[in-house]
């Protein structure tokens, strides 16, 4: 039975390694391949923004496929092959930004796989993504933004 116990413990150990290295391995890419455009981060001046920050496009994606293959699935189709019929953004969002150009040849299948996973595992964490999208809406309407003080963000340890 010990024996049984340490296996299962050290094949949890392992597994939990792994995890957190695609996770990191897929944070890396984001950053080599993503930032240039896509902040992770609250924006503090919404105007200076090019794209949509990455909190953004995750919860709308995880609103449309909250399953973990089928958001990545997702991810990878539309970095490669962007149309405005494909986009979850809000109108307004693909009108103030345009349809994201293709990155073919710029970043591989593989690649946006795990950039994907760091997506899925560190942006809109847990509750209601579709009230708190609302919510946020309404702050943004309310002339609130999305600046600083006004809690239950959207980055890490928050959605």
């Amino acid at each position: 039975m010990k024996k049984m116990v340490s296996i299962v413990t050290l094949s949890l150990i392992v597994f939990g390694a792994n995890a957190f290295a695609d996770a990191k391995k897929g944070e890396e890419l984001f950053k080599a391949k993503c930032s240039t455009c896509h902040i992770t981060t609250r924006p503090s001046d919404i105007n200076k923004l090019i794209a949509p920050p990455a909190m953004g496009i995750t919860m709308h994606v995880k609103m449309k496929y909250p399953n973990e293959n089928d958001f990545q699935n997702f991810v990878v189709d539309y970095v490669l092959n962007p149309s405005a019929t494909k986009a979850l953004c809000m109108p307004q969002t693909v009108k103030r930004f345009g349809v994201m150009p293709s990155q073919k040849g710029n970043v591989s299948e593989d690649e946006l796989k795990d950039i994907a996973d760091y997506l899925y595992k560190t942006f809109a964490k847990g509750g209601n993504l579709q009230k708190r999208h609302q919510m946020m809406m309404q702050r943004m309407h309310q002339g609130g933004g999305m600046g600083q003080g006004h809690g239950g963000g959207m980055g890490r340890g928050g959605m």
